[in-house]
């Protein structure tokens, strides 16, 4: 295997099948004793991200609950 010219390398799929690095998967380059490891990284959430759909399956609609809390 070999470096691109722009630094880029291939990883194998057995490799990526084996690890499960699909398209858009999240790494980092890590050194360890004089090694690089690749390792996944978790996707950094948007702190709004935990509350998506905790009004879900309430019976509550989005205008409802805007209407509401207008005051409406």
């Amino acid at each position: 295997m070999k470096i691109g010219e722009r630094g880029q390398v291939t990883i194998p799929k057995k490799y990526r099948n084996r690890f499960g690095f699909a398209p858009a998967t999240n790494v980092e380059f890590v050194e360890q004793a004089g090694q690089l490891v690749l390792k996944k990284t978790k996707k950094k959430s948007h702190p709004i991200g935990k509350f998506v759909g905790v009004l879900k399956g309430r019976g509550l609609r989005t205008d409802d609950l805007v209407e509401a809390m207008r005051g409406r």
